[in-house]
């Protein structure tokens, strides 16, 4: 394994799992102890989810995946590591004697992180060889999909640590939330454990069901949250005169005897049994790995429409995309613009892949041979694009859900206005299932006139298009339906 990209992984559950594929799927090297003689088909499953939705998310290709050791001693796992992620049970004793162990093998100058969600870095530390070396790195489930991390360091960690836990998250993909002191619980636990024990009493008290609390949440606040959050949505609910006539009209009510956040209701057996049971029947019947493939397509299509805005999580992954255009000069062969598996939304009523999505898979590669060139966001803020004004695609085989895809691209043409593209889309195992021919006019977006690019968009355009000119024309280029 590179040391200059290992992470060490201490504890293989649900979250363990899903740091494992964060890592691996963004080119890291990542070895795992977990004592569970499931750990093996748990991180699989893990894995397998991730591998479905994560690469969805953004519109150039990930690292080449890293390679994936399950070792049987912490010793294996932590050498040579530039990233140590502790997920253990949240027992501060376990913890501890775990960091005994990692500290007594690993380098020194490691990110010693905990995916504890209450204990603080200082308790962590308490007994610790170097506890300078540890800190908190919270994440949030699905890790491999959600960005929000929150960084906690202690007083005593050490600056470069925490700089480079920062740094390293950003490069995965993560947003890193620095919290400013340490508390247990940390911020966004704290938020949910309120609305937790709000819901525990409105279950206790009968006033509504499991199924019927989440719905108030996921068609009401929740969809809000998701852009915006608390403060914000507030500051939009006090129209023109914003924050301030909003606490006005609403601040008198934080002292009505509403909440019961003081308290708790007790967990009686009787209470447990109505929640387990309100939310088995509310799963429909569908298993866990079942749902959790719900939700991540539908975490894709929200994010990927928060992409489009730039706005919240969607900011977040538009900085890692910007970190995954490929740079040097143009490759001598086609370029590889897309990678992921086929969704089972994209299914018609045929079980197979619709031919609206053909099209969205090329308009996708389109997309991104402009990013390559350097006609990105920015360029077109300028007031300059490329319109795509003919296509032609040839449907060659049937594509089904869960299969591995991936485009490639070949510039026919890149020089004056004209921008002439040529995809493959094929198969994980090397199917060709369809091809898509498109050409594009340089526009200036102001006069709705075709133009020539500006440099450098010129310069690279030209540039793939002598790469590529000794390539044999594609089977079917040129083509028109006949």
């Amino acid at each position: 394994m590179s040391e200059a990209q290992k992470a060490a992984i201490i504890g293989g559950g649900v979250i363990g799992g899903g740091w494992t594929a964060r890592f691996l799927l963004n080119g890291w090297d990542v070895a795992v102890y977990d004592p569970d003689p499931d750990a093996e088909r748990k991180i699989g499953e893990v894995l397998a989810n991730a591998r479905r939705s994560l690469p969805s998310l953004y519109d150039f290709a990930l690292p080449d995946e890293g390679r994936l050791d399950l070792v049987t001693n912490i010793n294996d796992a932590v050498g040579g590591a530039r990233w140590i992620q502790e997920s253990v049970p949240e027992r501060l004793d376990v913890k501890r004697a775990v960091y005994r162990d990692i500290q007594a093998h690993a380098p020194a100058d490691a990110v010693l992180a905990s995916s504890t969600s209450g204990f603080k870095p200082s308790e962590l530390g308490e007994g610790a060889a170097r506890p300078e070396q540890i800190l908190v790195v919270h994440p949030f489930n699905p890790v491999y999909l959600l960005p929000l991390v929150e960084v906690v360091p202690s007083p005593c960690t050490d600056g470069a640590i925490r700089d480079r836990a920062v740094e390293l998250m950003r490069g995965v993909g993560m947003y890193p939330l620095l919290i400013r002191k340490e508390i247990d619980g940390h911020v966004n636990d704290r938020l949910q454990e309120a609305l937790w024990r709000e819901a525990l009493w409105l279950v206790s008290d009968g006033i509504a069901t499991t199924r019927e609390i989440d719905d108030s949440i996921r068609f009401g606040c929740g969809l809000r949250w998701a852009q915006m959050g608390s403060f914000q949505t507030f500051w939009l609910a006090g129209g023109e005169g914003g924050m301030r006539h909003f606490m006005a009209q609403f601040g008198p009510a934080l002292k009505w005897p509403w909440t019961k956040l003081m308290d708790v209701p007790e967990l009686t057996d009787t209470l447990i049994d109505t929640i387990a049971d309100q939310c088995d029947q509310q799963s429909g019947g569908m298993t866990p790995r079942e749902m959790e493939r719900v939700r991540d397509n539908n975490l894709v299509g929200m994010m990927r429409a928060l992409k489009r805005t730039d706005w919240g999580a969607g900011a977040s992954l538009n900085e890692h995309d910007r970190s995954l255009v490929p740079e040097g000069p143009a490759a001598p062969e086609p370029v590889e613009m897309f990678r992921r598996q086929v969704p089972q939304s994209w299914l018609d009523y045929n079980g197979h892949m619709n031919e609206a999505h053909y099209l969205e898979v090329f308009s996708q590669a389109n997309d991104r041979i402009m990013a390559l060139v350097g006609a990105d966001q920015a360029y077109i803020d300028r007031g300059l694009s490329f319109f795509t004004v003919e296509t032609h695609i040839r449907h060659l085989d049937e594509l089904h859900a869960g299969e591995g895809i991936r485009v490639t691209t070949q510039v026919l043409q890149g020089s004056g206005k004209r921008l002439r593209v040529f995809h493959r889309l094929e198969t994980d195992d090397g199917r060709l299932a369809a091809t898509g021919e498109h050409l594009l006019i340089h526009v200036n977006l102001s006069l709705r006139k075709s133009c020539e690019p500006d440099e450098p968009v010129r310069s690279k355009l030209a540039a793939y298009e002598e790469a590529h000119r000794n390539l044999a024309l594609p089977e079917g280029a040129g083509r028109s339906i006949g």
